[in-house]
This record gives C-alpha cells, structure tokens and sequence, in this order.
C-alpha cells in the first residue's frame, strides 16, 4: 500500500545579528549569528516511491530557478549517498519567500526535505547522517534541520542548544531584489579569521533581547552598496508607527522590524502594503 503524501513547513530564518569574524584560508568566512525563525515560509510535500523528483508551484516558483539545481534534490542525494536503500519520492515546493533574500528559504527546504524523508524511512531526527546531509548541501541548512532559535558560528555548522527567546512580533519586507550572497561578502574587507572563545549563549529571555537590540548586521553596508534600495527599506522601517528596532537580515535584501504586538506589526504591514504594493511585505511572529 502507498504511503500518503506528508508536508512540512520551511519557515524562514532570520538573522536578528550577524557578526563576521574574519575570512578562512579556504575562502569562507567564520561568522557569529543569533538566528530565530518566522511563522512564514515554504511548505513542502514528499510522495515516497518512484524516482526522485521535484516540482516547485507557488507565489515566487519563477525565480527559484530551475527544479534540477534545487537544494530539495541537493539534499536528498546528499542523504542517500549515507543511509543505504534510502526510499525516495516526489517532492512539491510551495515557494512563497522571496528568492536571494536573506532568508535562508532555499536552505529551510533543503532541512524540510531531510525531515520529510526522515520520516519516510523512519529515521529519528537525531540520526547522525541528517546533520552531515545538511552540512554537505549547504551553510545555513543545519541550522535549518530543527528550526529554533539559536547561535550559529564557523560558516553555520556550530550551532547552540536552543535559545529560550520569547516570542518577537516582526514585520519583514523585501523591496524585490535578489542579492547573491557571494557578492555581498566579496565585499567585504576582512582580516584572516583567528581562533576565538566562543561566545556563551545569553542565558536568559532577557539577555537575549539586550544582545539584539546591541546588535548589527555586518553585511548590511556591503549589501547596500550593491542594492541602494535596502537603505530605502530599512529607511521605510523606521519611520514606522511603533518600530523598536529595524535590521537587515543575513545578506539580505530582507528587512525586518520588530514591535510590541501583533496588533503593531499587522497595521504596520497594512500602512506598508499602501505605500509600496510592490514590495514583498509579512507580518509575522518570530522564536516562541
């Protein structure tokens, strides 16, 4: 009998800090990031049997590119080359986060696809070989794999137990360019990473809120430098009724802002939507 089709969420994450602790001999760079995940995001469905394949549908599909390059297959071969006899299937991508947006949307398909086939193989979600499928499809794709808030170090394979970080009401937008993430770390000006302590975790909700709102975004400047319009959005942000604190996320162009309720961010996204139709625009809740 034919197992019926599962689906899955793939929220999108968000880098509420980012820090960039120097460049690698091997071309990467170490960062140190404060990571939390939004109540938006992809939803992808796995059919187990047949020949792996892939359909992407949805908001945004046309600029996800084409289905064969996608993290989705990257990710399930990456599995199968470590669990023998893997069963494998069809996956279809509801793709509604914008694409090159700072989001990690490509990398939280990627995660759902691994839990997806997890549980079509019965495999628990701490096997050892879904962490090393994640890191070999992509940088953000561990943090990814169970979408908490937490600290993220090296190029992202460091990751903190979960964070206990109270529920953040946010508003995320994104002013319609992709930005490569390349790119905007070419940009950079970096010295050599060098090892450093790592730093603990804030262990309180509290702490939490005070270690973002100290916070930035390193890549910011470079990414505005090859987008002008994000100093646009988050000078948009700002100017909002009720904003707290307004950022880049990851490498953007997705902006956030965050507020004191739900009430606050949803009439700011309202106001937002009037000003610029054509801008990428969600209310949202992050971490909780």
């Amino acid at each position: 009998m034919a197992r019926a089709a599962d689906a899955e969420k793939a929220p999108a994450k968000v880098n509420l800090t980012l820090r960039v602790l120097g460049r690698r001999a091997d071309g990467y760079h170490d960062i140190e990031s404060l990571v939390a995940f939004a109540g938006v995001g992809d939803v992808l469905t796995f059919t187990p049997g047949g020949a792996l394949a892939l359909t992407i549908g949805g908001p945004t599909a046309a600029a996800a590119g084409e289905s064969a390059d996608n993290l989705v297959l990257k990710a399930a071969h990456a599995l199968a080359e470590r669990v023998e006899g893997l069963k494998l299937g069809q996956f279809a991508l509801s793709k509604r986060l914008p694409v090159a947006a700072g989001l990690g949307g490509g990398s939280a398909d990627a995660a759902s696809a691994l839990r997806l086939l997890a549980r079509a193989n019965d495999l628990a979600l701490d096997d050892p070989r879904l962490m090393q499928a994640a890191r070999a499809t992509g940088a953000d794709v561990p943090v990814c794999l169970d979408p908490r808030t937490r600290l993220m170090r090296g190029i992202g394979e460091i990751l903190s137990a979960p964070l206990d970080l109270p529920r953040l009401f946010a508003l995320l937008i994104n002013p319609g360019v992709a930005v490569a993430t390349r790119d905007v770390f070419a940009r950079l000006t970096m010295p050599s990473a060098t090892k450093t302590a790592p730093t603990p975790p804030p262990r309180d909700a509290a702490a939490l809120l005070a270690e973002i709102a100290a916070g930035r975004n390193d890549l910011e400047a470079p990414a505005i430098e090859l987008e002008p319009v994000i100093a646009e959005a988050l000078a948009t942000l700002r100017k909002l009724s009720g904003t707290r604190l307004a950022r880049m996320s990851g490498s953007g162009a997705t902006c956030f802002a965050l507020f004191n309720s739900t009430r606050a961010a949803s009439a700011a996204a309202r106001a937002l939507r009037v000003g610029r139709p054509d801008w990428w625009v969600r209310a949202t809740v992050l971490g909780g």
